[in-house]
């Protein structure tokens, strides 16, 4: 549990920091009903815990914040053929959606993949921690999304199932999408397990470039010959102190090319999405530069 997103949080309070998000939401939700089972896994959610997990459970709930979760889980609902209740969340608004159900006739829902194929390019979509979001929505969306499962369980009622329901929080408005399936759609889901298995969704989403570039925060700290850029705005915060850095905002990049020629670099932004750019749009200056973007940018070093 972290201070800096605690005001989102329904299950969480300031006493809970520092501790691990699901043991603590097993004993709060315990304690509302102890004749709940409740299991939990302290693990990075890949592809081998969606191998050894999903085929023992018959609905999924995504409560993650990151296209590359997103997706990896999808694919792992239509290979292991689970129903997948999805919520997301960014600024003000939120959206709901039931995907890869049996319908009545026996056929499957739309999936994530039928509604977007694709991830978006690096940038387009700005993270919760670049562009924010408003205190009390996940908390709604969640809380639709709990409907939504109570509504798979029972039978009852009608589930979102070829639909996306979208709200926005400032004008209190709902509407819904009615979704139909892609039929150029399935060639980016995984045929088989063993694609499934190998393939990379960091890379897929643009969280990291394909092969060598990445750089963590540790391994930055022991590489004193590589100058730190800093490809933030100007404006934004918290401003890097922990080491001595250049300022060159990304979309001044291409403007100071030469004054970075013949350095080892480190490309740094607020997530990573930004500085991952910054290393193409130099190795297409320089394909033989040493240049690193770090993994998770400032914010990797501010949670440590």
């Amino acid at each position: 549990v972290s201070l800096t997103n605690l005001h989102r949080q329904v299950l969480y309070d300031q006493e809970d920091i520092g501790r691990p998000k699901a043991e603590v939401a097993k004993q709060k939700l315990s304690r509302l009903n102890p004749e709940v089972s409740i299991r939990t896994w302290q693990v990075h959610f890949g592809q081998q815990q969606s191998a050894d997990l999903l085929p023992l459970f018959d609905i999924v709930v995504d409560g993650t914040d990151n296209f590359a979760s997103r997706y990896l889980i999808n694919d792992a609902c239509v290979l292991w053929n689970k129903a997948l209740v999805f919520g997301a969340v960014s600024q003000f608004e939120g959206q709901v959606a039931v995907f890869n159900a049996l319908r009545k006739d026996g056929t499957k829902s739309v999936n994530y993949r039928d509604l977007f194929p694709l991830p978006p390019a690096a940038g387009e979509v700005l993270s919760c921690s670049e562009a924010g979001v408003l205190g009390v929505l996940p908390g709604v969306i969640g809380t639709m999304q709990a409907a939504e499962v109570i509504k798979l369980v029972t039978g009852i009622g009608d589930p979102l199932t070829d639909r996306l329901l979208t709200y926005n929080a400032l004008s209190q408005e709902f509407f819904s999408v009615q979704l139909a399936s892609d039929p150029t759609a399935a060639q980016y889901l995984p045929g088989s397990l063993d694609s499934f298995m190998t393939m990379d969704y960091e890379v897929l989403c643009g969280n990291k470039l394909p092969g060598s570039g990445e750089i963590s925060y540790r391994e930055l700290k022991q590489r004193e010959d590589l100058v730190k850029v800093d490809v933030r705005d100007l404006h934004e915060q918290p401003r890097i102190t922990e080491f001595s850095c250049l300022s060159i905002p990304l979309k001044e990049l291409e403007w100071n090319l030469d004054e970075l020629e013949g350095k080892k670099l480190v490309f740094i932004c607020q997530s990573g999405k930004r500085s991952m750019q910054a290393v193409q749009i130099f190795r297409s200056y320089n394909p033989d530069a040493e240049v690193y973007y770090l993994a998770g940018g400032v914010n990797s070093f501010v949670k440590q």
